[in-house]
């Protein structure tokens, strides 16, 4: 699932971006960790928009260690003066033991209690991260350990879960909810219930939005492509139900976008 700039609207904005792939250790609980870091001058700021991935994310920075839930719109933040944040994109098997509810945290984020666990973590990713060469190593190794930690081993229903999630956002993904119970093996409503248990959204949401995703990648990488090609590769149903999903989410038409994003 790694993509270095699959839900980033604007890559060319970004201050330094990484992502780095979960080590093996954790690679049940991760998908990929993500660290941006920034340098913005006196009075100015860099604001940053993503269609983020249907998924939670452990975020750990300078502050807090936070939990992000799932989201079903375009979301920003604006980078001021310097900083970073180390970011694990977690897979549902990590989820429940950090959330009882994620529907809960849908289009929400939460700060964990400071209890003595988090504490540690959050002082031993500062400490990664102010440490020069190998720092984004060094912290997501950190991240990386607190999670064994926290999850301990992982179940078969976790792991069903992950499954789940790989073939509704993995290379090849389903286009539909049915086409995806059935690649698992379970009925649709099995697969809805296994999506709110750990993500919070539908299995349909989950699938709008990566489709989002990709159509809005495709859009901006692919300038010689048409919409309307685009749009029937991705299963929308015209080049008008691209449109409108890109407006109802983005506030923009995906030409504007297109138009936008050129060199």
């Amino acid at each position: 699932m790694v993509n270095p700039s699959r839900g980033v609207l604007y890559p060319a904005r970004l201050p330094q971006f990484h992502r780095l792939p979960a080590p093996s250790s954790v690679a049940g609980l991760v998908a990929w960790f993500w660290i941006p870091e920034w340098d913005i001058e006196p009075g100015r700021s860099s604001r940053q928009e993503v269609v983020a991935y249907p998924a939670l994310n452990l975020v750990v920075d300078a502050d807090a260690v936070t939990l992000s839930g799932a989201t079903t719109r375009l979301s920003h933040r604006d980078l001021r003066g310097s900083g970073w944040a180390v970011g694990a994109l977690l897979r549902p098997a990590a989820v429940v033991a950090l959330i009882d509810d994620p529907s809960s945290l849908v289009d929400a984020e939460r700060v964990l209690d400071a209890g003595e666990d988090v504490a540690d973590l959050r002082r031993a990713v500062a400490d990664a991260m102010e440490a020069g060469e190998g720092r984004r190593e060094r912290a997501v190794e950190a991240v990386s350990r607190w999670l064994e930690k926290r999850v301990g081993p992982v179940g078969e229903p976790a792991r069903q879960a992950n499954a789940a999630i790989e073939v509704l956002m993995g290379d090849g993904a389903a286009l539909t909810t049915e086409e995806a119970a059935t690649r698992l093996a379970v009925s649709v409503r099995t697969l809805q219930r296994m999506t709110h248990r750990h993500v919070g959204l539908s299995p349909a949401a989950m699938i709008r939005r990566r489709r989002l995703q990709e159509a809005a990648q495709r859009v901006r990488d692919e300038p010689g492509v048409d919409l309307a090609s685009i749009a029937a590769e991705l299963g929308y149903a015209d080049h008008a139900h691209l449109t409108r999903d890109f407006q109802a989410v983005l506030g923009i038409a995906p030409r504007v976008y297109r138009s936008e994003t050129r060199g």
